[in-house]
């Protein structure tokens, strides 16, 4: 058979929402690019979803679609397997059961591949099948692929991503209109940015499971994304935006991931930080992604683009599907280790605590405005050897009522810095718990 004429590969859909339904459209307008790219063409067979009355204004000509997962993972005429339901225990089983039924699989479920990636990839490895999930990470950013193949020659010694839009989105505008967070936050909801619950994006725990896969490709560590330090973006307030722009930043939430290699030790967490406003995450605005990656041979890269949506997302998973495709017709898969590292070199590694972390950092006080009460702020920092670089104070206030004091600290051990909060907090003129933002330099 000519290699125009080979037969199309099966493809079968597990979840029929808004990336399930951008994933139709991107095989259905872009098939005659998928098939001079491929040689032969990917055919949607089935697709199963709960919902099977609402329209999604796709064409569905010769595709079956009905409510049955556990059909389409039987049938033979579906080679790979996309797992787009969302979740970790209903996700699990589906793909452990399609690899059981020898499908390979794609999905763009970053929670799962946090929780339960370890027994995942080993099943599809026993199974000789293949588990994609570029969608994952960065939605239509190629970071996974270029992490695992680009630069691969590499040692990657750091990581410094904005992997959630919704929160890019909500620290972007609270910076350009001074609104408060909730705000913000019920704008983002409106527009469909944030979910009616938001708390996988603001606690940040979306970041950290988009961290954990990172970092295990980027160092081929073993780790849990429960390992991950998070601290999401709520309890800033505005005067928090406007100082850091008087510091000379921009705040951003980060999954920060290094290597120490003089010690095996890795850094890994997730926070919001000020990084300078020269730096290009600097002016990643709106609901966009940015992920910049450090090797020892090729240097600093940065890849930028949409982190979500139905179109981008899809983008990334019609990809996935192309790349195994291509494996099955070649008769072959695992091509690649689907962490980068083959399974045998990923090991447990001990992680750097937050406590021995040496940087500079920012501290919101709000405290009465009466004489003493800044020079027993300084004087605690002092105490723990944390030198102050610039002082704000907002306002007049008085013994009733009280203002921000806002500081910016030379490099300490964070260990330090919070033995002194500790004190300062205890302070009768002290009205509300410090405020610490972390500062990240060198972006």
């Amino acid at each position: 058979m000519s290699r125009a004429g080979r037969a199309a590969v099966g493809i079968g859909l597990v979840g029929f929402g808004t990336i399930g339904t951008g994933v139709v459209k991107v095989l259905r307008r872009n098939a005659d690019v998928i098939r001079q790219r491929l040689g032969f063409p990917l055919e949607l067979v089935r697709i199963a979803d709960l919902d099977t009355r609402r329209d999604r204004g796709v064409d569905l000509a010769g595709v079956r679609f009905d409510a049955d997962a556990e059909g389409l993972l039987a049938d033979p005429a579906v080679e790979i397997a996309i797992e787009l339901i969302g979740g970790t225990d209903a996700a699990r089983r589906l793909i452990l059961r399609a690899i059981e039924a020898g499908k390979h699989v794609v999905t763009a479920n970053k929670a799962l591949l946090a929780v339960h990636g370890a027994e995942i990839f080993e099943a599809a490895a026993r199974r000789g099948v293949d588990v994609a999930f570029e969608a994952s990470v960065g939605g239509g950013i190629p970071i996974l692929r270029s992490v695992r193949e680009g630069l691969a020659a590499n040692r990657i010694l750091s990581l410094h991503g904005i992997l959630n839009g919704t929160t890019n989105f909500v620290l972007s505008s609270m910076e350009e209109t001074g609104e408060p967070f909730e705000a913000v936050l019920k704008r983002a909801q409106d527009l469909g940015y944030a979910e009616a619950d938001p708390s996988l994006d603001v606690d940040g725990i979306d970041a950290a499971h988009k961290l954990t896969i990172l970092a295990a490709m980027a160092f081929g560590v073993r780790l849990s994304y429960k390992e991950v330090p998070t601290e999401g973006i709520r309890g800033l307030e505005p005067v928090d935006l406007l100082a850091a722009r008087e510091f000379g930043y921009r705040v951003k939430l980060l999954g920060i991931a290094k290597a120490h290699e003089e010690t095996g030790r890795i850094e890994v967490r997730v926070h919001p930080t000020f990084v300078s406003e020269s730096s290009l995450l600097a002016k990643v605005g709106g609901a966009m992604n940015a992920i910049a990656v450090t090797g020892d041979a090729v240097g600093p890269t940065l890849f930028y683009g949409a982190g979500a949506g139905e179109l981008p997302t899809a983008s990334a998973v019609v990809a996935d599907l192309m790349e195994i495709a291509r494996e099955i017709r070649r008769g072959s898969s695992g091509r690649v280790a689907p962490l980068s590292y083959l399974p045998e070199s990923l090991e447990p590694r001990p992680l750097v605590p937050l406590g021995e972390i040496h940087a500079s950092c920012y501290l919101r006080f709000t405290a009465q405005d009466r004489a003493g009460v800044l020079g027993h702020i300084a004087g605690a920092l002092g105490q723990h050897e944390i030198g102050i670089e610039s002082v704000i104070q907002q306002g007049r206030g008085g013994a009733t009522r009280s203002v921000p004091v806002l500081v910016k600290t030379h490099p300490a051990p964070e260990r330090a810095v919070r033995r002194a909060l500790e004190e300062i907090d205890r302070h009768a003129s002290v009205t509300a718990p410090t405020r610490m933002v972390r500062i990240e330099e060198g972006l």
